[in-house]
């Protein structure tokens, strides 16, 4: 089937590459669907896709790229509602917000996607009780720029 996308226009998609949050993604309770895609050759970025809205796709990536040592227990009742069983069915991934220049980008640490890479079955969890940063700079130049500006 064909969707269209808020990045790469129309783009053919099988059904089972489409990702169920069963729950949706918080204040994207309705949007239930959605696909994974590459957001340009040569980068470690993704796009989250609603099959349904056009406008809602979140850029993304793997955060375990910007910190090495990024942890995160799965409460037990998203292991099951993901059908997790072992940890190679784990995809984590962060949602960036993207800024003008990109350099500024951040990261937000505290609301990790989990995709069930087996099930095609997805989560946002919402950490509460983590050091982590929802705008953590994903540039060691903007970390080190906030730490001299004092942010």
């Amino acid at each position: 089937m064909n969707i269209e996308t808020k990045y790469q226009g129309t783009v053919e998609i099988n059904d089972d590459e489409i990702i169920t949050f069963a729950k949706g993604i918080p204040a994207f309770e309705d949007e239930k669907q959605f696909i994974l895609l590459p957001f340009e050759k040569g980068t470690s970025f993704f796009v989250l896709q609603s099959t349904k809205t056009v406008d809602v796709a979140f850029i993304i990536m793997n955060p375990f790229e910007i910190v090495p040592n990024y942890q995160i227990k799965l409460p037990d009742a998203t292991l099951e509602m993901l059908e997790i069983n072992k940890e190679e069915d784990v995809a984590t991934f962060v949602v960036l917000t993207v800024k003008e220049p990109f350099a500024e980008t951040t990261a937000n640490l505290q609301g990790p996607i989990i995709i069930n890479v087996n099930k095609q079955k997805g989560k946002q969890l919402l950490l509460s009780d983590t050091d982590y940063k929802t705008k953590h700079p994903i540039f060691k130049e903007a970390v080190l720029q906030i730490a001299k500006e004092g942010k």
